[in-house]
């Protein structure tokens, strides 16, 4: 059976098999990611939205651009 689960650094961030930092693909639920960064982010968006949408709608490019700003 394969592993699924992803290696991580010393920050605990999940890294690609190439040792590059994971992204958020832009179909990953606002629900998903509420629970990784707390119920607080998007606010006023609902849970079933995506990511895509949620820096759409921001002006952003990335989460992390998302996240310095709103976070």
């Amino acid at each position: 059976m394969k592993d699924n689960h992803c290696k991580t650094g010393l920050d605990n961030r999940c890294r690609d098999q190439n040792g590059e930092i994971r992204h958020k693909r832009s179909d990953t639920l606002v629900r998903t990611l509420r629970k990784e960064y707390g119920e607080d982010f998007a606010e006023g968006t609902r849970s079933d939205a995506t990511l895509g949408t949620v820096l759409e709608r921001s002006g952003e490019d990335s989460l992390s651009q998302y996240l310095k700003k709103n976070g």
